[in-house]
């Protein structure tokens, strides 16, 4: 039985399932979902994330968390973490590019939180012969110095969806009709949670909501304030955002999330207001596109320098990696980066304190 059609007979027996209860269910099912059973990343799947389209990107973040750490007086014991690694690839490039860093590698310990064995797996080849610890989850990082990469990881949460209807909300759902599955909206009711964060709402907005990013900032920010270190979290999203932003991607092309759920990569846009409140008692940057972060870091030098040793159609590829990671039309202004970093201590480069 396919897991649209376990979602289907679930749905049939005990009603619609919510955005996030769908989400879950599609991207985490233990024997059909789709983090848990496929390799999505890179051309032959069905999207490509930045460490793939450059190594660029993942040496300026290394350098970057390498500098965040000699500013904090390069703690001898560090855990140098990263959400939802994929492939690996990004910590390889971090690893490649900082070690040179005198001190780095042997104070660090490399930490991925991923649970899919499969991905495990290539991670460990992927880093080889540098040696990781997997956890789950991020409760599970040590009580030690923490710097942190997450790179699209936070838009994987799942989501839920409500309609403004007068004073009160309609969820969206995942719904049944004729046989498959369809979206619909629940019944109006009080929602207080949604008045005290989008009082403003007008009649027919459509907000989104993701529970899991204050348990998880709050998590990665006790850590960073209590024993130092930063973190980087870069996304596709904006600022306190409305609409509708959930969306997936088979094959290098938008689907329908409803059209084969655990065969498609299911994401939201990040709100990252979401995350600065959810900081404290971190201190947070202001959220900076991806493409104005990269070229603080000297990603133009470093392009300028590779495109020296390259030739014909190598040399193309590398022009456009640049662009598509640092162009406003592309990646550049719709990636969002921001920092999270103890009180007392700088920013990390290529970012700003919030006033």
């Amino acid at each position: 039985m396919t897991l649209k059609e376990q979602i289907i007979r679930r749905i049939t027996s005990q009603g619609p399932m919510r955005l996030d209860e769908y989400m879950s269910t599609c991207l985490l099912h233990p024997t059909l979902g789709y983090y848990t059973t496929a390799n999505p990343f890179g051309t032959k799947g069905d999207f490509i994330t930045a460490p793939e389209i450059s190594q660029m990107f993942g040496e300026l973040i290394g350098l970057a968390l390498a500098q965040c750490w000699l500013d904090q007086g390069a703690p001898d014991h560090f855990t140098l973490a990263e959400l939802g690694p994929g492939r690996g690839t990004l910590m390889a490039d971090i690893l490649r590019a900082t070690a040179k860093v005198p001190g780095f590698h042997t104070a660090g310990m490399i930490t991925f939180v991923e649970a899919a064995p499969t991905l495990q797996d290539v991670q460990r080849s992927t880093i080889a012969p540098h040696r990781a610890t997997w956890v789950a989850e991020v409760d599970d990082l040590p009580e030690q110095p923490l710097f942190l990469i997450a790179n699209e990881f936070f838009d994987a949460l799942p989501i839920r969806q409500f309609l403004r209807k007068g004073d009160q909300w309609c969820e969206r759902q995942v719904g049944v009709q004729d046989g498959d599955l369809m979206f619909g909206l629940g019944p109006e009711q009080p929602q207080p949670m949604l008045e005290t964060t989008h009082h403003s709402a007008a009649e027919g907005d459509l907000v989104e909501i993701c529970a899991g990013i204050a348990p998880l900032t709050a998590t990665l920010a006790s850590r960073i304030a209590t024993h130092g270190g930063a973190a980087l979290i870069i996304d596709y999203g904006d600022w306190d955002r409305r609409g509708d932003t959930f969306q997936a991607v088979q094959s290098h092309a938008y689907v329908s999330p409803l059209a084969t759920p655990g065969q498609a990569d299911l994401t939201a846009h990040v709100d990252f207001s979401a995350i600065a409140q959810a900081a404290a008692p971190c201190l947070h940057t202001t959220l900076t596109p991806q493409g104005v972060f990269l070229e603080r870091l000297g990603i133009t030098a470093r392009a300028q320098s590779l495109a020296a040793t390259l030739a014909e159609d190598a040399l193309q590829n590398h022009i456009a990696a640049h662009r598509r990671l640092t162009h406003p039309d592309e990646m550049g202004n719709l990636f969002k980066v921001m920092g999270l970093y103890p009180d007392g201590s700088a920013p990390p480069p290529g970012l700003e304190r919030s006033t």
